[in-house]
């Protein structure tokens, strides 16, 4: 059995403050895989699959740039690209995955870590509707037991939510339980917080079929949520920004500015 890929069952949480508030709280599960057993797990396990249709799947092309090129040769690029120095061990990808062939990953995070353990980046890969795909590369203080980090907005996600804003991150990173929480603040102060938080499971194909049934269709649901919850924002006046112009929802490759506390 896997010793470091796993199933994280828990919920997500959301808080939209200042004029209009919104909030909501769906159950949820995420895989936490660590890129270097991806073809191991493929093997040992019969409703996941690498680059596969399954029940549940992971495919290269639905994350990081889209190419298709293997994951753990792109997060390593992003590292060096963004200044994360040294030789790079384990990385650890938390996202949600494919249900019958059906992908969507609002938030995905890649847990970088050293050869001796220690825990060097996170990248923070980002999704909207509208098609495009952000990744925030940010080093991590290996001392501290919760990650803390921030970074300005550079990326359009919500049509609800203006551009000028900042992002700041809690994390605690994979273990018996998961958490990554953020304070979306603009000049005024916070006008979002959200949060996801899950504890461990073995990732075997019982705990599988257990999400299944009980957390079933997690992309298909994910994408329903979100469109949902955008028709819940109109219905109590929030205002509606528009899908950004062609091209426009695509900042510079990765978030200019960012700092580790």
């Amino acid at each position: 059995m896997s010793a470091a890929s796993a199933l994280y069952a828990g919920s997500v949480f959301h808080r939209r403050l200042g004029a209009v508030r919104h909030r909501f709280r769906y159950r949820m599960f995420w895989l936490v895989l660590d890129l270097d057993e991806l073809a191991e797990l493929g093997r040992r396990l019969r409703l996941f699959s690498h680059n596969r249709f399954n029940l549940f799947s992971l495919y290269d092309r639905d994350h990081g740039d889209g190419s298709g090129r293997p994951l753990r040769e792109q997060a390593v690029a992003l590292l060096s690209e963004n200044g994360v120095e040294g030789a790079i061990g384990a990385i650890r990808l938390l996202c949600m995955p494919r249900t019958l062939g059906v992908d969507f990953n609002p938030l995905s995070v890649y847990f970088c870590y050293r050869r001796d353990g220690a825990l060097a980046a996170l990248i923070y890969e980002v999704r909207n509707t509208f098609g495009g795909r952000h990744s925030y590369v940010m080093p991590a203080k290996p001392a501290d037991a919760a990650v803390r980090q921030a970074c300005d907005k550079t990326f359009f996600v919500s049509p609800f939510l203006p551009m000028g804003l900042r992002y700041e991150f809690q994390v605690s990173p994979p273990g018996d339980s998961i958490m990554v929480a953020i304070r979306v603040v603009g000049p005024e102060g916070p006008v979002l917080r959200a949060a996801l938080a899950g504890e461990r499971r073995a990732l075997t194909d019982r705990a599988l079929a257990w999400v299944a049934l009980t957390v079933p269709l997690i992309a298909m649901k994910t994408l329903f949520a979100i469109h949902w919850q955008a028709l819940r924002l109109l219905a109590k006046g929030a205002t509606f920004r528009g899908p950004p112009p062609a091209g426009g929802d695509r900042a510079p490759a990765h978030g200019p500015a960012f700092r580790s506390s």
